[in-house]
């Protein structure tokens, strides 16, 4: 009898072990043959630890707080080392602010860099807008104008585009870097128009 761990952690820049914080459940489906084949953890490192003579491919459920954010990897146990690592490569798709935070605990996110390389390469949307000033003008848009807005944002981005809309939390967050030049200057004219921006 082999008694076996499965522990769950994020591999930061350095390549060190942290704490997967970004997950807020893991749910091990083992082979049906166990007892209680389908184990839940709520707490990184979301430890499963058993026993058992044979070796077999498992499936790990892995969930944040994000609305739909369940991503599934498959671990392959075997007994041919007595420590092993298995790397998964997990993608958010326009993670919240809060889940953001958890990630940029083990690094940069690559969107990150994106802005920071947009905002070094003075794009022409930046000379021809002043994003900081948009930025400003917006908070100040009574809910009505707000909700104009965010329609607009739908209605007329593109694949570069970054957006998040957390409806439960009722967040909406917009990168204004990532706008295409023809809805920058649909924006500029709206908030003219507005009178927050002059």
């Amino acid at each position: 009898m082999k008694e076996w761990t499965v522990e769950i952690y994020v591999i930061d820049q350095d390549g060190k072990e942290r704490p997967a914080r970004c997950f807020t459940k893991a749910v091990y489906h083992l082979h049906p043959s166990f007892d209680n084949p389908v184990q839940t953890f709520l707490e990184p490192p979301f430890r499963c630890r058993n026993e058992g003579w044979g070796e077999f491919e498992m499936t790990i459920d892995l969930f944040t707080t994000e609305k739909g954010g369940k991503s599934t990897i498959a671990h392959d146990l075997n007994f041919a080392a007595p420590k092993y690592d298995n790397i998964h490569t997990i993608q958010f798709k326009n993670p919240s602010q809060s889940l953001q935070q958890l990630l940029r605990e083990t690094g940069p996110l690559p969107s990150d860099e994106e802005r920071k390389l947009k905002k070094a390469d003075g794009t022409k949307k930046k000379k021809s807008f002043d994003v900081e000033k948009m930025a400003d003008a917006l908070v100040k848009l009574p809910e009505d104008d707000l909700l104009q807005v965010i329609q607009m944002i739908h209605d007329h981005k593109d694949e570069n585009t970054y957006i998040q809309n957390n409806i439960d939390a009722g967040e909406f967050s917009v990168d204004l870097y990532t706008l295409p030049d023809s809805l920058m200057k649909m924006l500029w004219d709206f908030l003219v128009k507005a009178s927050v921006l002059s």
